[in-house]
């Protein structure tokens, strides 16, 4: 152990000596085909962007920069945020290790505030890279110092505005913990920390939608509106409900976390205007951080609706909204209703619920022709799916999730898969659920009640979540953006979609009738319907795989063994003591601590890209694509949507889809939402998508992205990738 320790000494104080080497070779070696270090990396900057500082390194031919050795610091007044930098090369360096460079040219993105009365934005610049071939050198660390104008808006502090500093924030903010959700991560620059958009609902009234990450919050009264370019035209914002909050600079304020959908009405003579020009300023923080500058931002609004106008600025081309989702908010509840309908009648047929019905196939048939039995299976169902949908959606529309997002955590995938199997060892006859001490020889039309058909439906839309049905799409789309009344009428709509089936199977006889009559075959079909649950568990399995790696399907392994264990006895104590009894809750409590545990394995690793010709998803690869004209087909996935595999099956993961790909010069880019992922999340909300999958197909020409249908179809992919290469 003490060499050990030695040799990890050693290489401690040696990598700093052999970088110090590497430099001296500058000196020692023929130097005169070498390039001078601000040539070699010639150095531009764009203070354009308020809060923004763009650097952009173009590196000359047979040299490269290191990610790890670039450092920054502000001068005085100024305080920079985290470097925003894209991922690099990644190889085995002999003296300094596993490493990433930069080849051609790289941008780093810096965000930064400024103390009141600071002019002038001076900021060091420290990198350092080396030459790649003969004479194979290494540069010093070189520093440059930059003393650059500051971009009007950004010279101070909007009026009263809290102080600009990272150091003050906790006092700014009303004390806030050092534990804070915004606190622990670096300020992003405030085009991605206040994302801002608007649309017209009608011709006299607008939707302004301000959309924040996790942790940030905008000021309602320090919001000013106005009507740009037009006299006597007022805009009357009608705000929403908001938090209170004691400020020490504004004293008890009202602010806006996540999202704020601000509905605006116009007044004035608008003259025929088919288009209004809206400014706003509006202030905004990072909760535990700093507070941003005033910030400005203008659009144009089509007044006939259905056109969604963005007032960010972006590195490279943005994402614009796709017809699929700029009408969300004109599609009438009407039809709304009726897409969810169908949309929950379709997840019947869905692989991941398939497994759920067959327990209430066994169900409906054990009832027999007792039309009072029929009903109460039906209505208890129903009654379980409609609650269940309306928790769902509450939890959704305040929390601002998107659909199926529950299962990118592991426990509720670990206990799922156990509910799976629990389910199974009833079915297979293991133990018999919902029988009484004495009851064990009733007949098979009384092993179900009430409770039970209520959870199964509870079940059912718990493992119904992670698929996207075709017409479900629009309607949950709608429900993001509506009224929260209307939304939760949207998951009623799905609700009874999902439970129709067999609403019709206990009030209407003439459906009643074409079940089969009960017999000793119920026994058989109930032990053959247990396999599907079985096979649900293995896919639940699979999914955790991916998520907590190969330990976290050991912990579920015994859990499932540990559950096993205590059904068995479960069915053993019926007939005996209290003693027994409370050996089964010490069983179970046993069962359950494997699944407490894996809340603590780390996040697998994304696996997007691991396939050939495969791109990771990163805003800022994106946005690079994007600006060198580059199409490109984002598809964001994850392993629990049956939606997604489906897709990847059928066109996807094809030869012909990788031919189009070649054939148009299209880079496949990848998102895995199989773990959260915040970029892929912020992708998804711009989109407003009820969740995964989302399809958009970026053209060549650099204009808006185009969003597929969640299911697709070869000949609709290749005729997007077509147009997408087409040049405007």
């Amino acid at each position: 152990m003490r060499f050990r320790s030695f040799g990890r000494l050693a290489a401690r104080l040696l990598v700093p000596l052999a970088l110090l080497l590497g430099a001296a070779q500058v000196f020692a070696q023929d130097t005169d085909n070498l390039l001078p270090v601000t040539e070699a990396y010639k150095l531009s900057t764009d203070t354009n962007t308020p809060g923004v500082l763009k650097l952009h390194w173009t590196i000359a031919q047979d040299y490269y920069l290191y990610r790890g050795r670039m450092k920054f610091k502000g001068g005085d007044g100024i305080t920079l945020g985290e470097a925003t930098l894209p991922d690099g090369e990644k190889h085995h360096d002999e003296y300094l290790g596993d490493v990433e460079t930069y080849h051609h040219n790289v941008d780093a993105s810096i965000p930064y505030t400024v103390a009141p009365g600071t002019t002038r934005l001076t900021v060091s610049v420290q990198y350092q890279g080396c030459h790649e071939v003969e004479p194979k050198i290494c540069y010093p660390p070189h520093t440059e110092k930059l003393d650059l104008p500051l971009p009007a808006g950004a010279a101070q502090a909007a009026p009263g505005a809290p102080t600009q500093t990272l150091g003050s924030a906790l006092s700014q903010l009303g004390g806030k913990s050092a534990a804070s959700p915004g606190m622990d991560a670096a300020p992003l620059p405030a085009e991605q920390a206040f994302r801002f958009e608007a649309l017209a609902r009608k011709p006299n009234e607008l939707l302004l939608r301000w959309t924040m990450p996790r942790g940030y919050y905008l000021y309602r009264d320090q919001t000013v509106l106005h009507a740009k370019n037009i006299d006597g035209v007022k805009l009357n914002p009608q705000w929403p409900e908001g938090t209170s909050k004691d400020d020490p600079h504004f004293g008890k304020v009202t602010v806006y976390f996540d999202q704020l959908e601000l509905p605006v009405t116009i007044d004035g003579d608008l003259a025929g205007r088919k288009q209004l020009d809206v400014e706003a300023s509006f202030q905004g923080c990072q909760d535990g951080g700093l507070c941003y500058p005033l910030m400005t931002r203008a659009v144009s609004v089509d007044l006939s609706g259905g056109s969604v106008s963005t007032g960010q600025t972006t590195a490279g081309p943005a994402p614009e909204m796709p017809p699929a989702t700029q009408n969300s908010l004109d599609v009438s509840l009407w039809y709304a209703l009726l897409l969810a309908l169908g949309g929950g009648l379709v997840l019947n047929l869905m692989p991941c619920v398939l497994p759920v019905l067959s327990i209430k196939a066994v169900g409906l048939i054990e009832s027999g022709e007792n039309p009072a039995r029929r009903r109460v299976h039906a209505l208890m169902y129903t009654a379980g799916v409609l609650a269940s949908f309306i928790a769902l959606g509450l939890i959704i529309i305040s929390l601002k999730q998107a659909w199926g997002s529950q299962m990118q955590n592991p426990i509720v995938v670990a206990v799922l898969a156990l509910i799976m199997l629990a389910v199974a060892l009833s079915m297979s006859g293991v133990v018999q659920f919902g029988t009484s001490l004495g009851n064990t020889g009733s007949s098979l039309a009384n092993r179900s009640g009430p409770i039970g058909d209520f959870f199964t439906g509870v079940l059912a839309v718990v493992v119904a979540s992670p698929c996207t049905a075709p017409f479900m799409g629009t309607a949950l789309a709608y429900a993001f953006a509506a009224p929260t009344v209307n939304a939760l009428l949207v998951f009623v709509a799905l609700g009874v979609g999902l439970a129709l089936p067999f609403l019709a199977v206990g009030f209407v006889p003439a459906v009643a009738r074409l079940l089969p009559r009960p017999g000793a075959w119920m026994e058989t079909l109930k032990q053959v319907l247990a396999f599907p649950m079985y096979l649900a568990a293995v896919w639940l399995a699979w999914v955790l795989a991916n998520q907590r790696g190969s330990d976290a399907v050991g912990l579920l392994l015994v859990a499932a063994v540990l559950l096993a264990m205590t059904l068995w006895w479960f069915e053993r104590s019926r007939s005996r003591g209290v003693i027994s009894r409370v050996f089964v809750a010490v069983l179970l409590v046993l069962a359950i601590a494997p699944v407490y545990m894996l809340a603590k394995l780390p996040a697998g690793t994304n696996r997007a890209a691991t396939a050939e010709g495969v791109v990771a998803f990163t805003p800022a690869k994106l946005a690079e694509l994007r600006k060198a004209g580059t199409p490109v087909f984002v598809d964001m996935t994850a392993d629990w949507c049956i939606t997604c595999k489906a897709n990847e099956h059928t066109v996807l993961d094809t030869d012909a889809f990788r031919a189009q790909l070649k054939q148009t010069g299209t880079v496949y880019m990848k998102g895995d939402w199989t773990n959260e992922d915040p970029d892929i999340t912020a992708f998804l909300q711009q989109y407003h998508t009820p969740g995964v999958p989302l399809y958009v197909v970026f053209p060549k020409s650099g204009g808006a992205g185009r969003q597929l249908p969640t299911v697709l179809t070869a000949s609709l992919v290749e005729q997007a990738l077509a147009e997408a290469a087409k040049s405007e």
